[in-house]
């Protein structure tokens, strides 16, 4: 087999009517993120290690695509938006005195598992709005998140939202190691509801933080569940997790958007550098997420200026995938038209086309082959 005829695992070619409507639909995205004020960014492919390193909380080394530049420092190619974003906004902005509101467009890169049948290149848009701890920055990029699903075509999707503090407020309660901590959060996030009990078993804790713990598998669904949550605890910090959930479930109401969200405290993500709400969004045709997004108020203190901030990501491919698989048409690339002169007519058909393209259409020249 001839490797330069096959592109690598985990990326592909993407040709024809399929890119130009990875264009058109990312022309909608992008037009959501104008209506709410968002500036563009662009950030590089590759940054320095540190911008990605295991203080930042985000992909674990191993899933970095690293290398060296001339002087031997590690560099990354760029595997999540939000740190690079962050880095250019304490560079070149004042989060600490304004809000930033910002928009991107991009490739990302995971050295994840083949087995697993995900890309390791995939396009990503989304926005960051940094300098802003408010519940009405919360519900506004949640309402960003489904209006932008919404322009997609979409009809049918679901934001599940949950709350990262919640569950950091049971486990300064429960005071377990941080290997234990790992084991839990991973069985809690897979659902594992057997799991979650022998390990609560084995750390001998009060009988309402165990039942708390054993619950939280469960403790996914409508804005109903928001008051069982705060009848499981009567811990001051994660009964002020659950009110900030129900301040944004109010305002959503005022968008009109209320229909479109649920509730999973559940929800616990391998990205560290999340402080407060989570969430993503899900529809039929695909298991993986159209949108991840969350809260990060800690995050800009490693790059020097801290500032609360919240924001998400469009997984670009995925989102065509369940448009595909629902069936939702995007609109096709529009009709080329053809003009085939010979070469006596050369200057006729240039002023043909030329005077076509001026009134906005798709014009390609052919000359005619000789027999």
């Amino acid at each position: 087999m001839q490797r330069i005829f096959h592109t690598p695992e985990g990326v592909r070619d993407i040709y024809n009517g399929e890119c130009s409507q990875k264009r058109h639909l990312q022309a909608k995205l992008q037009q959501v993120f104008r209506q709410y004020g968002y500036q563009d960014i662009e950030t590089p492919t590759f940054e320095y290690f540190e911008v990605f390193s295991r203080e930042v909380g985000t992909i674990p080394s191993k899933d970095l695509y690293k290398f060296f530049d001339r002087e031997g420092n590690t560099l990354v190619l760029r595997p999540d938006f939000t740190p690079s974003v962050s880095r250019a906004c304490a560079t070149y902005f004042s989060p600490d005195t304004e809000v930033v509101s910002l928009c991107y467009t991009g490739n990302t890169f995971i050295n994840s598992s083949s087995l697993l049948g995900r890309m390791k290149e995939t396009t990503q848009m989304g926005v960051e709005r940094i300098g802003d701890d408010s519940p009405e920055a919360d519900a506004e990029i949640l309402a960003m998140a489904v209006e932008c699903l919404k322009a997609s075509g979409l009809k049918e999707f679901q934001l599940s939202v949950g709350q990262v503090d919640y569950f950091k407020a049971l486990l300064a309660q429960a005071g377990m190691d941080s290997e234990t901590e790992e084991r839990l959060r991973s069985l809690i996030s897979q659902k594992n509801y057997f799991g979650v009990e022998d390990i609560v078993r084995e750390q001998k804790l009060p009988v309402q933080l165990s039942r708390v713990f054993e619950e939280l598998p469960h403790l996914f669904g409508s804005a109903e569940i928001l008051q069982k949550a705060k009848e499981l605890t009567d811990d001051p910090n994660a009964l002020k997790a659950v009110s900030r959930l129900e301040e944004i479930y109010e305002i959503l109401k005022i968008y009109g958007y209320e229909k479109y969200i649920s509730f999973d405290f559940g929800m616990l993500s391998k990205i560290r550098y999340y402080t407060g709400i989570i969430f993503q969004a899900y529809t039929y045709g695909t298991g993986e997420p159209l949108i991840k997004g969350g809260r990060y108020n800690e995050l800009m203190k490693h790059f020097g200026k801290p500032a609360a901030s919240i924001g998400f990501a469009i997984v670009v491919d995925s989102l065509i995938l369940a448009l595909t698989r629902q069936k939702i048409d995007l609109p096709p690339e529009e009709e080329t038209m053809v003009i085939i002169y010979k070469a006596k007519d050369r200057a006729e058909a240039i002023r043909k086309a030329q005077k076509l393209r001026q009134e906005g259409r798709r014009v390609a020249l052919r000359l005619e082959k000789e027999a």
